[in-house]
């Protein structure tokens, strides 16, 4: 029994070595689906996903813009914020100071860097039909051109998702127990969708256990919101995410997925509990 689990921890410590793999069962991942299809990522990679999405759903563009910089950010660095790359490239979409994007502390700013890659999209005449692969290459004149096909039918999914066309489709598996942040949670949703947030304050008399609410325009926002906080779980100490009739309740032992509330909430309505 000791040295088969030696084995797996073994695995698990040399495959972690290895950054662009996806993950594998029984790691911390979430895993979208949409259309029949799934993607599993890890939780640095839906983090950064939901960012891209995030930033598309707030300048009011079409899901089809986040599909494209998602399956770009996927070619280019993995859905990673990275501080390297080829020559001066840097960032989630491998952006080059020297080719005017940015000085390179703005680039490794994933906002700004997403909103630079927004600014290129919006110049491109036809981008809301053309192929998803030319778009791409357009705007980042890669070596590589037809490098983005393969990244295509992921980066719709993650879009499709976390943009709230395919609702509660996000699962995941949380194991690290940080606490819970509110705060910073509540300070992401607003600096991602420039809406204002505020914690309800704890649930326990023990100070745990902090609430938010959110009152939505839309079931397709409010369900951004919620798979934002579910990308954003472990980092801030998320325990359950419920919209409307819906609800998540974080798992360190399984895949969780979404189920149906005891009590509903009101109509758009989401509510976020953290430890």
């Amino acid at each position: 029994m000791g040295i088969a689990i030696g084995v797996i921890v073994a695995v698990l410590v040399a495959i972690n070595l290895i950054p662009n793999h996806p993950p594998i069962a029984g790691e911390q991942r979430c895993v979208a689906t949409a259309a029949g299809n799934s993607v599993a990522v890890d939780t640095e990679q839906v983090q950064n996903a939901a960012i891209i999405a995030g930033v598309a759903v707030r300048r009011g563009l079409a899901p089809r813009a986040a599909s494209i910089a998602l399956t770009t950010a996927y070619q280019e660095s993995n859905l990673r914020n990275l501080d390297h790359g080829d020559r001066d490239s840097v960032g989630l979409f491998q952006q080059r100071p020297s080719m005017g994007w940015g000085s390179r502390k703005k680039l490794m700013d994933p906002y700004y860097a997403t909103n630079r890659f927004y600014d290129a999209l919006l110049k491109i005449h036809g981008w809301q039909h053309a192929d998803i692969t030319e778009i791409a290459q357009k705007i980042q004149i890669s070596g590589y051109p037809e490098a983005y096909r393969a990244h295509e039918s992921d980066g719709r999914i993650l879009a499709s998702v976390l943009t709230g066309q395919s609702p509660a489709e996000l699962r995941c598996l949380i194991r690290d127990r940080q606490g819970g942040d509110a705060s910073g949670l509540a300070k992401a949703l607003h600096k991602t969708y420039k809406i204002t947030v505020k914690p309800d304050g704890a649930s326990t008399g023990s100070g745990h256990g902090q609430v938010i609410t959110i009152t939505a325009k839309s079931s397709a926002r409010a369900w951004v919101y919620a798979e934002f906080a579910l990308a954003n779980a472990r980092d801030h100490g998320v325990t359950t995410v419920q919209v409307d009739g819906k609800v998540f309740t974080i798992s360190r032992m399984e895949l969780a997925g979404w189920h149906a509330a005891k009590k509903p909430l009101h109509h758009h309505t989401v509510r976020i509990t953290l430890r």
